[in-house]
């Protein structure tokens, strides 16, 4: 029988020779025990809330791990998604990373976002277009999270309208990125293994609420004055900008837009000169058509026609007022014919009925 392997001692440690009391007992520490005892006292009977904070105040709750390059990424990201909101996304980047690129080399996860080599195969583009795709780009692994959420939040989304699943879409997403689409469709709710996952990342959004384009921050969403031409012959609003509850999937939150009742195949025209964008089809707002004004008063003008029946426009194409972009339609998530307008200022959404001029 082999002999058992023999653990080596740790080496010891010389001992110090014992000293008698110094200056600090002596002095100091008397008078901090003493000093303790009366905060602990105050703090028992409420004396201290202002002086010892049980938590971080609103100034540490801020974006404070967030490079300010970063937020536009973030908003981009999840730009045609109805349900993931930036702070979410944020609040995933820092519970993956805590925003470092670093981490995550031993188990094969990369980047800030953390994701593996067949994971960014999938998921990752050169979004930034700087010749590269690389989960070490910040901005290409904020696009390519973005991506993955949106496309679980559209299954999850789809699962709910069927019956299939039940709960808050939010959660029922990030259940899907943690746990597996499968595992949401067997529980038919969130699973128990995702539950720890989705408090962590909705209790670190807290501190990314700004990142939210619903924050508007106050000055940036004031408007110039009626500077876009009405979209289509009719502003009759069937939906105002504001929150409100989506007729088709229930989650209450902001209405990015103004929705105009129109009818089907009616002309949508390009509110002001820019240039095209985007255009395309979406989950969500089906066919939508994104147009660059420039800048006014230095802030990026945007605005996005959603729903359409048919596209009528191409990405670089530029526009003028009036130039058709598309027909009124129902596409995407959409309880009938109808153009959903929006003015995007500096990446924030704002009412759009103060910039519009009433169709003559």
């Amino acid at each position: 029988m082999a002999a058992e392997p023999v653990e080596e001692p740790r080496k010891q440690k010389p001992k110090r020779a014992r000293r008698g009391p110094g200056p600090f007992t002596l002095l100091v520490l008397p008078g901090l025990v003493a000093l303790i005892g009366v905060a602990g006292f105050l703090a028992y009977n409420g004396g201290l809330d202002d002086a010892w904070p049980q938590g971080p105040g609103p100034d540490q709750t801020a974006t404070t791990n967030v490079d300010a390059s970063y937020i536009p990424w973030l908003r981009k990201a999840v730009a045609d998604c109805t349900v993931v909101k930036p702070s979410v996304l944020a609040a995933q980047i820092d519970r993956l990373s805590g925003w470092s690129n670093d981490t995550g080399e031993l188990s094969g996860e990369k980047g800030i976002a953390a994701f593996t080599d067949a994971q960014w195969k999938k998921w990752g583009k050169d979004d930034d277009g700087n010749g590269r795709s690389s989960p070490r780009d910040p901005a290409d692994a904020m696009m390519a999270l973005g991506r993955q959420d949106c496309s679980l939040a559209e299954k999850v989304t789809d699962l709910r309208t069927e019956g299939t699943v039940s709960g808050d879409l939010v959660n029922l997403t990030l259940a899907a990125y943690a746990s597996g689409t499968d595992a949401v469709v067997k529980a038919g709710r969130v699973p128990a293994d995702a539950e720890a996952y989705i408090d962590e990342v909705k209790s670190l959004s807290s501190r990314y609420k700004s990142v939210d384009r619903e924050s508007s921050g106050g000055a940036v969403n004031q408007v110039p004055g009626a500077v876009l031409a009405a979209p289509v012959g009719n502003l009759t609003v069937t939906s105002p900008f504001g929150s409100r509850e989506h007729p088709l999937t229930g989650v209450t939150k902001l209405h990015t837009g103004v929705d105009f009742a129109s009818p089907q195949g009616a002309q949508v025209s390009a509110a002001s000169k820019g240039q095209v964008v985007f255009a395309a089809m979406t989950k969500a707002y089906g066919n939508r058509v994104v147009i660059d004004h420039g800048t006014i008063d230095g802030k990026r003008l945007e605005t996005t026609y959603s729903h359409l029946l048919a596209l009528q426009v191409s990405v670089g194409q530029a526009v003028e007022v009036g130039t058709p972009v598309g027909l009124v339609g129902s596409t995407g998530l959409s309880t009938g014919p109808h153009l959903h307008f929006e003015v995007v200022l500096d990446g924030f959404y704002t009412d759009p009925l103060p910039w519009l001029r009433p169709s003559t």
